[in-house]
């Protein structure tokens, strides 16, 4: 019998301009926390988090960018051995969203198609101020072939579900991932930034 595996490690870049809340996103799953104060992100940060799933546990090393143009020449080095590229825009924001394109392509250079790509909408909770349908959102990723989902930092909104999408989509994890299907929210189904409290909650990490 095998003995115990290593902890499978994997490491997830935050890619998109600046202020769409890409620090929100890994703070709110982190710390389960959202800061009111904006601070951009210089260079690079870098955490890291232990997910426990089903019938393995992995390692997420969350690498969290500066959107800020003058620090874009150090973003391809760190897309380069990233198992996953986690696009943010803001959903209030249609430049950000357009902007996303440019994104997809920069990972697409770097990687071409041995990466995980994952498209998020977030700050669903500006319902009057947004800009961009989850329909476009839906239609954008579809369009490159990459995952797509909403959420919203502030409110913690599909924040646990996006980070489950990414686990199950994993090299290795196919196994569970068909049998945890019923666990995501479908974001197709969500008009609204509103998010039931059994949504909040969500499983698949001890967080």
């Amino acid at each position: 019998m095998a003995g115990v595996s290593p902890l499978a490690k994997y490491k997830l870049v935050f890619l998109g301009d600046q202020s769409v809340g890409k620090t929100s996103i890994i703070t709110r799953f982190m710390y389960d926390k959202f800061d009111t104060t904006y601070q951009a992100t210089i260079g690079i940060d870098f955490l890291s988090k232990t997910m426990y799933l089903e019938d393995r546990t992995v390692r997420l090393q969350l690498w969290d960018t500066a959107g800020q143009e003058r620090f874009r020449s150090l973003i391809p080095s760190y897309i380069r051995d990233s198992s996953v590229a986690v696009i943010v825009y803001d959903v209030a924001n249609r430049q950000s969203f357009l902007n996303t394109a440019k994104w997809i392509e920069e990972v697409r250079t770097e990687r071409g198609t041995d990466v995980i790509i994952v498209l998020v909408g977030n700050k669903t909770d500006l319902v009057d101020k947004r800009q961009v349908s989850i329909e476009e959102g839906d239609g954008k990723a579809r369009e490159f072939g990459v995952m797509f989902i909403e959420t919203s930092a502030k409110a913690g909104f599909n924040i646990k579900p996006l980070f489950r999408k990414i686990a199950a989509a994993l090299p290795g994890m196919e196994t569970i991932s068909s049998t945890k299907q019923e666990d995501m929210v479908d974001v197709n189904l969500k008009s609204s930034g509103n998010a039931s409290q059994s949504e909040q909650q969500g499983g698949g990490c001890a967080c």
